[in-house]
């Protein structure tokens, strides 16, 4: 680490239930010179990928719903969440591991994504970078029915949407989730269906 206003960096495990946890003491040097010690609590969860499947002959993407607990505690009423396709990397390369989530999570077997994007979602409290693909699908690319990896207690729905509905999801609230807003917006920035 190459920032020299930071020093001084103590790491405590909090919790490594799920994933880690850690408490973070350090001293920041503010503007005006001075040291000040700071604690902040970071979450590692590893990194991750998302990719938007879209069909432009069609003019259809494939999302998935999915029970989101933390949505459920904090006001979803239903805890479902309509997503674009995404997975922890575990150690995979960011294009080998979203090829293999798509076809876990959506039944396609897809050979060609585009990176377009990387992105921290929550840089105050979770390490995570997750690398954004866009990715065309086409029907005859159905392998499988989807719906996760049976280990993973995912209970995935696979859904096709044309894209005109989803925008209009997104714009009634009924897709909340950040990374498939973001792709989604990419989507219409960059023509993809032109």
């Amino acid at each position: 680490m190459k920032n020299n206003k930071v020093r001084n960096i103590q790491k405590k495990l909090l919790s490594d239930n799920w994933y880690t946890l850690n408490k973070y003491t350090f001293d920041y040097r503010k503007e005006d010179g001075q040291w000040e010690t700071q604690e902040r609590e970071a979450y590692d969860r590893g990194n991750g990928a998302v990719i938007l499947l879209y069909n432009k002959t069609k003019g259809t993407v494939v999302l998935t719903r999915q029970f989101r607990m933390p949505t459920y505690v904090n006001g979803n009423s239903s805890g479902m969440m309509i997503e674009a396709c995404a997975g922890l990397l575990d150690g995979d390369h960011p294009e080998d591991c979203i090829k293999k989530e798509v076809e876990e999570e959506t039944g396609y077997k897809i050979d060609r994504v585009k990176k377009v994007f990387e992105a921290y979602m929550s840089p105050g409290s979770v390490t995570e970078i997750l690398f954004f693909f866009v990715g065309e699908y086409e029907d005859r690319m159905k392998v499988g029915e989807g719906g996760g990896a049976l280990h993973e207690s995912e209970n995935i729905e696979v859904l096709e949407y044309s894209f005109e509905q989803a925008k209009e999801m997104m714009a009634l609230g009924q897709i909340k989730d950040a990374k498939t807003i973001m792709l989604l917006q990419f989507a219409e920035i960059h023509a993809l269906f032109s």
